[in-house]
């Protein structure tokens, strides 16, 4: 599956947020200006004001002679300290993984993300209405690539783009493309570019110059050009450039939010505004998250719920547990009581459940047929009869240990509740999850005396020895003269796999060894 990115363009960005502030500005030209060389620049300018002809890098005095009345203030730094990185947080509930594309940009990694809303199309209208609804007026383009969505987004839309006073008919017609957002197909990349202006590749304005002085006013008109002759002619900026909008280069942004290794979302299609469904939320991500856990044989120490609401505001709570867990019923019970702390306001869009506090959490079995006590519970019989009258008698058993050392002669089946054991089972030495009934003799190359085997040869397969352990020597029982000790070793083949082996007797003049795979390890 292709990556799949998302340019959100903030074509008035500093606009629209001052417009949201003084209300009495919206629909009027209006301008944020700053003194450059002794003469008021115009530094910004609304929809309405690029209506009447007046553009970024425009003399005030002449805007306000077009324009008479026209709507002006200075630009201070400090009015924009967190814009672009407050919204950027918001945009957490459209993908995991949001970065800025400063200055009047946000850069988001959807893959896998779009289906939610019903289609990639569906997925950048919705960001579309969303921006509009907050008082931003957004470009929005998907590509495979970071560049090609960044170009796209602000060149490849139906409507023509002007920048420095200066307009740059960018039509192209692509599939699926209207105003305000463009979806562009998985390998498309080439031909979407073609038809739009160097400047979509982000290049410096001298490379941008040089190209239009040589008649290159269109990507297409050396996109397929030799790589050779431009890198020789324009550097290998400009190369790179290049294949990171067509998708040959992989492109790394720093994301703002960092997303937890452990974290599930859970997107709503409509805003959830009561108890009972963050209830449902919060029971369904921690289902999620904790079957993971348990397959991973992990537990998380800490979790933490995030409720994102239409508002942009985020409730959240945390709990925290003194050993690992992956029990959905307990880490529920723990948050339930903070669930009446969190105001859905309007609505919850977004839940996000996140385990920070990760731990090795293998899981112990209850001991639950080790004493006489549970072996009577009338559950545990009832369960037995009905395995046994399923499955057949013979097919129900238990296993008990004996006070043997050889691994074989060590336990025994019982096919009855009634029979028990003074002998526990041993702890001391790791032992296979999968005895052979009987060792099976395999052909082995091995350094003598003592060293465990090189490779071996098991049912006609050759192993290839890359690790090992042992040897854990087991002795013959006294009475048996004749019995040979035995070196067991746990091997690990270069397949990963893991094996119990031993070797039967001592090297000597009469060679009298024989090695057996007795087990399979985990």
């Amino acid at each position: 599956m292709p990556k799949r990115y998302v340019s959100i363009w903030f074509r008035y960005l500093k606009t629209d947020w001052v417009t949201k502030r003084h209300p009495q500005y919206a629909g009027k030209p209006f301008l944020l200006t700053a003194s450059q060389h002794g003469r008021m620049i115009v530094t910004e300018a609304n929809a309405a004001a690029e209506s009447k002809g007046i553009f970024k890098g425009s003399v005030l005095a002449d805007a306000r002679a077009a324009v008479p009345g026209i709507e002006a203030m200075d630009e201070r730094p400090d009015h924009f300290p967190k814009v672009l990185e407050k919204i950027g947080e918001w945009f957490i509930r459209y993908a995991p993984v949001v970065s800025l594309d400063e200055p009047d940009g946000i850069l988001l990694d959807a893959s896998g993300c779009a289906h939610l809303w019903g289609g990639e199309a569906n997925y950048l209208k919705d960001i579309e209405q969303k921006m509009k609804a907050l008082g931003y007026t957004v470009q929005v383009a998907m590509a495979d690539s970071i560049g090609a969505a960044w170009g796209l987004a602000r060149y490849g839309n139906s409507q023509s783009v002007k920048l420095n006073s200066m307009e740059m008919d960018a039509k192209v017609a692509l599939p699926q493309s209207q105003i305000g957002y463009t979806v562009l197909p998985s390998g498309k990349e080439i031909e979407a570019l073609g038809a739009l202006p160097p400047e979509a590749l982000r290049l410096d304005e001298e490379t941008v110059s040089r190209l239009k002085k040589l008649g290159l006013t269109r990507i297409k008109d050396f996109i397929r050009m030799p790589p050779r002759v431009l890198q020789r002619r324009f550097g290998n900026g400009f190369m790179q450039r290049l294949q990171q909008a067509i998708g040959a280069i992989h492109e790394f942004r720093e994301p703002i939010v960092v997303t937890e290794a452990y974290t599930e979302r859970l997107p709503c299609l409509e805003p959830i505004a009561h108890a009972a469904g963050i209830e449902i939320a919060l029971q369904k991500t921690l289902f999620d998250l904790c079957g993971r856990l348990q397959r991973e044989g992990k537990g998380l120490r800490k979790a933490i719920f995030r409720a994102y609401r239409t508002d942009g505001k985020c409730e959240e709570m945390s709990i925290e547990v003194g050993r690992p867990s992956c029990s959905t019923e307990h880490l529920f019970k723990l948050f339930e009581p903070k669930i009446s702390t969190m105001e859905p306001a309007m609505g919850i869009e977004l839940f996000v459940l996140e385990a920070p506090v990760v731990e090795a959490h293998p899981g112990l079995q209850t001991p639950l047929l080790k004493t006489q006590g549970a072996l009577q519970h009338p559950e545990v019989a009832a369960l037995w009869d009905r395995l046994a009258n399923r499955l057949g008698p013979q097919h129900v058993q238990r296993v008990l240990p004996e006070a043997r050392h050889l691994p074989e002669q060590a336990l025994t089946a019982t096919y009855t509740l009634d029979v028990q054991t003074e002998t526990d089972w041993r702890d001391t030495a790791a032992r296979p999850i999968q005895l052979l009934a009987k060792p099976e003799p395999i052909q082995v190359a091995a350094p003598v005396p003592d060293y465990p085997p090189m490779h071996f040869r098991h049912r006609g397969k050759l192993h290839k020895v890359v690790k090992a352990d042992g040897p854990e020597r087991i002795e013959q029982p006294w009475w048996i003269r004749d019995g040979k000790q035995r070196d067991y070793y746990h091997v690990e083949d270069e397949e990963g796999r893991r094996y119990w082996l031993f070797r039967a007797g001592h090297y000597g003049k009469q060679k009298t060894v024989g090695w057996y795979m007795h087990g399979y390890c985990a």
